[in-house]
């Protein structure tokens, strides 16, 4: 990377771009980027892992050599059991070093089909089913691990599967816990192979199937789209991937010697993409922090001990993450080795990146991605000017613009400069379209242009400024949640003739969901009990809503359809209203449209008071829609 320029602007992005991708000499697919790194550098760290997150625990670790050995056994294994390219092997794991075993192994022999094991039995059969899965990699029982009692319960339903692989978390125990732990529970279930038995029975220095990549062959799955009963799977080529590495580590800049810090889930692309393939094509060490981590409190409690211990440069997360962390005392331990932090998935506060880099002296970069582009697309350069609040420049090879569209989707023009529109993509990271053809209508702008749904402005430096959301999704944390789920929830009550649902502000998650009722003709109900019956039916904790509002009418467009920006701005308007009527219950607020920044709150004071504006000023400096104060003369 060190013959690349640095990015400092978006000039320095259209100079690398001077030598079109194909001239790269990049590999043809994940397989080979992790074999040349390992024969560039066999002993060099590739992958640790930490169990407990308690600060001082033993590491396992492999070198680049062992980590290439291991992809290839399970690659191996994956063939011996029938799986060939363009068939899916499907996992459910938490973040072990046989997960990154599975995926690249799995992208080897053919398609790997990540799963969130967060999600309910039935949503989880619904993916294997739609990616066409032959081979299910999942977890053995083990103590406070609840995946083997789902993927039981689904077995009958999914006829189409080869073999069952389990992943027995025993194994990583030290003695004597490991063989108390495997007494106890007896043997794995019956016809269930054991994951570390399988590999270590194939060859680590060749793959048997002798398979030849081309960039085009379908190398994974990812679920997008929340997780209503209709999931979208959003499948990656092996040069969708490659690709990525490549352009995210021209941003990141990872080398020998760096450690990465994994603690965003390996099924979503994040903990893939960033924490996992941009760290191998440079080189780097990735440190998976324990099975579940950021979810693991431990490892947050001892998060700065864990950064010191193991030298770590980088880490990615999610704004709650930085909100939690901000609440661990960092004084005293030596951080000297972080470079920076990345932060996506979801809005992030600007006053919550000023604290946490004036906490940490660590380097925050906000950036922009999806599925559907494989991971990033945009991101502040962390060599030159980080725009607060903005999502930084496009990343070198992915294009992005802003089109403007008419009401029925279609493509009008390009917009100016600082003009809102849709946010599109293209390029070689852009997926060519969901597994499911249904899922494609109307996803495609202006010929190949990918509309990801929000919507944004691009300023004259090349800066991306996201402005709202034309799609609907509420963003809990980075957590996708799909409103029709809500919804349909909440419509299956008697008494409710119309339910609207969308994200309220919240410090901590960004967003959290809740739900307008308007109810039918006669009909009485309380708030109390639609929350009882959301719980009750619908099958994701993190949707259930935290508050139903009763309104007198849903409001609609004039074609009928809910009309969701004046609920976003109603929702905004009435947490605004309960933090600042502890100040003072004379204070109104009205959010209202803002050409620039999408929605804007404006805060009347009822008069001039420099000690109350700055105390309004400090009560919402945590949630992401900006304010504007208004004072009474």
């Amino acid at each position: 990377m060190t013959s690349q320029p640095i990015i400092r602007a978006l000039a320095d992005i259209e100079q690398i771009e001077a030598t079109p991708l194909a001239e790269r000499n990049l590999p043809a697919g994940t397989y080979e980027l992790i074999r040349r790194t390992a024969a560039a550098q066999p002993q060099a760290p590739a992958l640790s892992f930490i169990l407990q997150g308690s600060g001082d625990e033993p590491v396992y670790r492999l070198d680049y050599q062992q980590l290439l050995g291991k992809i290839t056994q399970t690659a191996n294994a994956f063939h011996r059991l029938g799986l060939r390219p363009g068939k899916a092997v499907s996992f459910l794991l938490p973040n072990l070093p046989q997960t990154h075993f599975t995926i690249w192994g799995g992208e080897a022999a053919g398609i790997v089909n990540a799963i969130n094991p967060l999600l309910e039995a039935e949503h989880i059969a619904e993916l294997i089913q739609a990616s066409d899965s032959e081979l299910l990699v999942t977890l053995a029982p083990f103590p406070g691990t609840d995946l083997w009692a789902k993927v039981e319960s689904l077995r009958g339903q999914l006829p189409g599967l080869k073999a069952v692989i389990c992943v027995d978390m025993a194994n990583l125990l030290p003695e004597p816990q490991r063989s108390a732990l495997k007494a106890q529970r007896g043997p794995l279930p019956e016809g269930v192979l054991d994951f570390d038995e399988l590999i270590a029975a194939c060859p680590a220095d060749q793959l048997e199937s002798g398979r030849q990549f081309h960039p085009d062959d379908i190398a994974s799955y990812f679920h997008t789209g929340g997780t209503t009963g209709t999931p979208k799977l959003a499948p990656h080529s092996h040069g969708n991937e490659v690709a990525m590495a490549y352009s995210m580590n021209l941003v990141t800049r990872f080398a020998p010697g760096d450690v990465t810090l994994c603690g965003l889930p390996l099924f979503h692309v994040n903990g893939v993409i960033v924490t996992g393939l941009t760290a191998f094509i440079g080189g780097a060490e990735v440190l998976l922090a324990t099975p579940q981590g950021y979810r693991n409190g431990a490892l947050m409690q001892n998060f700065w001990r864990i950064i010191e211990r193991h030298k770590v440069s980088f880490f990615s997360g999610v704004p709650t993450i930085y909100a939690g962390l901000l609440q661990v005392p960092s004084a005293g331990h030596d951080l000297s080795s972080l470079k920076y932090a990345l932060c996506g998935a979801a809005p992030m506060p600007v006053e919550l990146i000023r604290q946490f880099e004036a906490k940490t002296g660590l380097t925050l970069i906000e950036g922009y991605g999806l599925t559907e582009g494989t991971c990033g697309s945009c991101a502040n350069p962390p060599a030159g000017e980080r725009r607060p609040g903005s999502i930084g420049l496009r990343m070198p090879y992915c294009e992005v613009s802003i089109k403007v569209l008419d009401e029925q989707g279609r493509y009008l023009r390009d917009a100016a400069p600082d003009e809102v529109g849709n946010l599109c993509i293209r390029g070689a990271t852009v997926f060519k379209g969901y597994l499911q053809a249904s899922k494609n209508a109307g996803i495609w702008v202006d010929g190949d242009w990918f509309n990801t749904g929000d919507l944004g402005r691009i300023d004259a430096d090349g800066y991306i400024w996201l402005t709202g959301r034309s799609k609907d999704l509420i963003i809990r944390g980075g957590h996708n949640i799909d409103p029709q789920m809500i919804e349909q929830a909440l419509h299956s009550h008697p008494a409710v003739a119309l339910a609207a649902a969308v994200g309220k502000p919240d410090e901590k998650a960004g967003e959290l969901p809740v739900v307008y009722v308007q109810l039918k003709p006669g009909s009485q109900v309380s708030e109390e009990e639609l929350l009882a019956h959301a719980a009750a039916h619908i099958p994701e904790r993190a949707a259930v809503p935290k508050d139903a509002w009763i309104i007198d009418a849903i409001p609609l467009t004039a074609v009928g359809k809910t009309f969701k920006p004046a609920l976003r701005f109603d929702a905004i308007r009435r947490v605004y209203q309960a933090a600042v009527a502890e100040l003072d219950t004379a204070i109104r607020v009205e959010v209202l449209g803002d050409e620039r920044r999408g929605q804007l709150a404006h805060i009347h004071l009822p008069r001039r008071d420099s000690q109350l504006e700055q105390a309004v000023s400090k009560r919402l400096e945590g949630f992401t829609v900006p304010i504007q104060l208004h004072c009474s003369d």
